[in-house]
């Protein structure tokens, strides 16, 4: 590969354009400002523009939004639609009751949004602040000072054929020079994974535990259309031990979001989150807002559980983390755009207090002060107890968190701990196998047809951007042992195993088909899957997701 990349220099280099990356990039341009200082900073993004690789319920608070911008509404921020009802209800096969709202899943005050198109307003206010932002640029490497520290990243080579080697349009990546870099690359960053290893950020935090989330965008009958209504459930179609629900959200212009969530810790290796949301749609209580609708858009992500015991320490040398990155999410609320913000505008005052100092490389401890202090580390402790209690089962976790929250308010003397999520997953003789029902192509889709609605592309000729520690491992453990997994908990068709009749199983990988959601990184049991960059732009590009 040829070396000569060029380079550019700013004070803060953001990996990831989402909620904590834009506040981020915000946040400092406003407190730079403010104090008469010019900070240049420059933001990248993997996709082929701010929003494109954007994927959540979304309910929003709007607590940190509003001390980014306290005239957010004057400004146009894209929350349009109130919240308004809460129902929680827990599906039986052929039923459903409604179940009391626990307090952190009460929404008055917030706001049904595509996130997405929440991101891309964020990314003109970047903009009109003096941000750069590049999109469709995937950060691929951390660079180093020779002390160690991390001295900023470049950005993936562009040409590099299926075989490795250089194509004739090669391009080598550009080297981003920054005297602090912020990772704000979500959840499962590539990155960032490199950094726990190399900084051993996660020593004395518990494992990361994450879950899938899947959602489609609906456009339904007017007539069944409520805007603001708020929909969950738990109970059918998954087991009671395994964890996971669903949400139902109804936007503006007679659109609902519709997603399903499965704990990636789930056991049985046949389960498919993908099919458990297609047969959650037709639950009888649930069917009837769809029928007679449309299909608009698909997508899915991995979302990070953790909560409290799972963040990793948030700073090193040089640079330092934010937003799902670091696992800053709310699992009872189902929310972490408000803490992704919160936790970027306590790390944009960090970096530009220590920007004052003339050296680079240095580490800004104080954010990791000022997170302990805020109130989000406040939220994260109170419900730390409550994801893990789902150890016991569906109506013992249920029941443990009542205790929690309205007995110790969040304040009982112990802490749960977590587990790695590859381990748990059984194998393949201790399960049946699941007979999941043929979609019918008006309420339940297959993969291909669905991944075809994220608009997902990446360029042909590259270098698959999943790769494996060991080929053999493929067969030799994932298939011979658990069933090949990866071709149920995989939302997007990637992985197949072709060859069964004829004897000559073998693992086909259709990377092109990959929605990033980054589920085979976490969920291989033998983790011989690496989630590396693509070629930037390449991915899903979701409308209004």
């Amino acid at each position: 590969m040829r070396t000569d990349r060029d380079a550019m220099e700013y004070d803060v280099v953001i990996v990831g354009g989402g909620p904590s990356g834009l506040s981020a990039a915000i946040r400092l341009k406003q407190q730079a400002a403010a104090a008469g200082r010019e900070v240049s900073v420059c933001l990248l993004e993997k996709g082929s523009e701010i929003g494109a690789h954007i994927l959540s319920g979304a309910v929003i608070e709007t607590r940190a939004l509003a001390e980014l911008f306290p005239d957010w509404q004057e400004r146009g921020a894209p929350l349009n639609t109130p919240a308004g009802e809460d129902r929680f209800l827990f599906l039986t096969e052929g039923g459903s009751f409604k179940l009391p709202t626990p307090p952190q899943m009460a929404n008055h005050g917030n706001y049904i949004v595509s996130l997405g198109n929440f991101c891309r307003w964020l990314g003109e206010q970047a903009e009109a602040l003096g941000v750069e932002i590049y999109p469709g640029f995937a950060a691929a490497e951390v660079l180093y000072h020779e002390d160690g520290s991390v001295k900023g990243v470049a950005t993936g080579d562009l040409g590099i054929g299926k075989d490795g080697q250089p194509g004739h349009n090669f391009q080598p990546g550009m080297e981003l020079i920054a005297r602090q870099t912020i990772f704000a690359e979500g959840c499962r960053g590539s990155l960032t994974r490199e950094l726990f290893e190399r900084f051993k950020l996660r020593d004395g935090a518990d494992p990361q535990t994450y879950g899938i989330g899947i959602k489609e965008l609906w456009e339904i009958d007017p007539a069944k259309h409520q805007p603001g209504l708020i929909v969950h459930s738990v109970g059918w179609p998954l087991t009671n031990d395994t964890y996971g629900g669903s949400f139902l959200y109804h936007l503006e212009d007679n659109l609902v979001a519709v997603g399903f969530v499965v704990g990636l810790d789930y056991q049985n290796p046949w389960l498919s989150p993908y099919e458990e949301f297609q047969r959650y749609k037709t639950h009888p209580s649930i069917r009837g807002f769809f029928e007679g609708g449309r299909r608009i858009s698909y997508g899915a992500r991995a979302l990070s559980e953790g909560g409290f015991q799972s963040v990793p320490k948030l700073t090193f040398p040089g640079g330092l983390l934010v937003g799902d990155t670091a696992g800053f999410l709310n699992v009872p609320k189902i929310k972490g755009t408000h803490m992704a913000m919160q936790s970027a505008i306590l790390a944009a005052d960090a970096v530009l207090e220590l920007l004052a100092k003339e050296d680079w490389g240095m580490e800004a401890t104080g954010y990791s002060t000022q997170v302990g202090q805020s109130w989000l580390w406040d939220e994260l402790h109170r419900v730390r107890n409550i994801r893990p209690a789902f150890k016991w089962g569906l109506w013992g976790g249920l029941a443990y968190g009542a205790v929690d929250t309205f007995l110790f308010r969040g304040k009982a003397p112990w802490t749960f701990a977590h587990h790695d999520d590859h381990s748990q997953l059984g194998s393949k003789t201790a399960y049946a196998k699941i007979d999941y029902p043929k979609p019918d192509g008006q309420l339940t889709f297959d993969r291909l047809s669905s991944v075809f609605l994220s608009a997902t592309n990446h360029e042909e000729n590259q270098q698959s951007h999943l790769r494996l520690k060991d080929a053999s491992v493929a067969l030799s453990v994932n298939y011979a042992k658990f069933g090949a997994p990866e071709t149920r908990y995989c939302p997007a068709g990637v992985y197949e195993i072709l060859g069964e009749d004829e004897g000559q199983p073998r693992l086909q990988i259709n990377a092109q088909n990959c929605l990033h959601c980054k589920t085979c990184d976490i969920k291989d049991p033998t983790q011989n899957i690496v989630w590396t960059v693509p070629e930037g732009g390449g991915g899903p590009n979701y409308p209004n997701m």
